[in-house]
């Protein structure tokens, strides 16, 4: 990379501070083989920035080599990473000039989407009215606040199955697993339970419960109507053929990215996309965590608390 140091001298002589657009436009200037047409830059021009990113990580790698293997000795260490670190954001910031892009909306998205990935709601104390989807319906059209679902085994004409109540009511059909060997999916009643609690949204708790927003009929066919439980149910079975791969997440403080991003996804149109990524990890690891305990008692109770987004389990024995 060929950099001009007056350049820098000129432009930030006049500033302490250089914010991210001032940094792209000055890295800009120092381009040797600018993109002569924006929209579709030439191959050589695109290509030369990219080899760039792959070239100075790998400097990176090779100086922190040269740090395990000399360990003190490797007395400039932090200062050629500061520089190799420098380069790589050159680079990085001449990629984004040939792709039409801005590196201070880069990184404001960036920082969004890692703040919304990794807090999490018992962390934020995120339980805002806004959250509560219902919150401006009738009482009777709201989910409860706190309840405890109740989940027993039963044996019907061989088959094993699950048993919900709530209230001593029951909520949807006996439940098997629906498969030729015992995966414990008859017990995926839980991870609707947790969506409830936890996101404060479940389309099939409500239904169950029979308290859809009819006073609203555009948010009692759209939110609360078939197309929402078919998602809902979709993102159940997806979640748990995931965790099927992973244990059943004993032991795992998060989960996969693209599995909570095609969440996000199977969701936007609904009202829950405003649940963030850290919210459905809370979701998935806390209903898993119910999960694993009904399994091994076969049965128990679930207590469900919205207030504070949040599920337990309660031994029945």
């Amino acid at each position: 990379m060929i950099f001009n140091q007056e350049i820098f001298k000129n432009d930030c002589k006049r500033r302490k501070t250089l914010d991210l657009n001032e940094y792209q436009r000055i890295a800009k200037a120092t381009d040797q083989i600018p993109a002569t047409v924006r929209s579709h830059p030439s191959d050589i021009a695109m290509l030369i920035p990219i080899l760039g990113l792959a070239g100075e990580t790998g400097t990176i790698l090779s100086e922190y080599k040269k740090w395990l293997r000399d360990g003190p000795s490797h007395e400039l260490f932090e200062e050629r990473i500061a520089e190799e670190l420098g380069d790589l954001l050159w680079y990085i910031s001449n990629c984004a000039t040939k792709f039409g892009l801005d590196l201070e909306d880069i990184a404001r998205k960036n920082n969004t989407k890692c703040r919304t990935r990794w807090e999490r709601t018992g962390q934020r104390q995120l339980r805002l009215p806004l959250n509560f989807f219902d919150a401006s319906f009738p009482p009777e059209e709201q989910l409860p606040r706190q309840f405890t679902a109740e989940l027993t085994t039963v044996e019907q004409e061989g088959i094993v199955k699950s048993v919900c109540t709530v209230d001593g009511r029951r909520f949807g059909d006996p439940l098997s697993d629906n498969r030729y060997d015992d995966d414990g999916y008859r017990f995926h009643d839980v991870l609707h339970l947790a969506f409830a609690g936890v996101l404060s949204w479940s389309p099939i708790v409500r239904r169950f419960l029979k308290r859809k927003r009819r006073s609203n009929p555009q948010v009692d066919e759209i939110e609360d109507g078939g197309r929402a439980i078919v998602v809902e149910e979709g993102i159940a079975a997806l979640i748990f053929s995931f965790a099927e791969r992973h244990t059943f997440l004993e032991s795992m403080n998060h989960v996969d990215y693209e599995l909570l991003r095609t969440i996000k996804n199977m969701t936007q149109h609904l009202e829950v996309t405003q649940c963030s990524e850290g919210q459905w990890e809370d979701a998935i690891l806390q209903g898993f965590h119910v999960w694993r305990y009904i399994r091994k008692e076969n049965g128990g109770r679930i207590v469900v608390n919205l207030d504070e987004a949040h599920i337990s389990f309660a031994s029945t024995k």
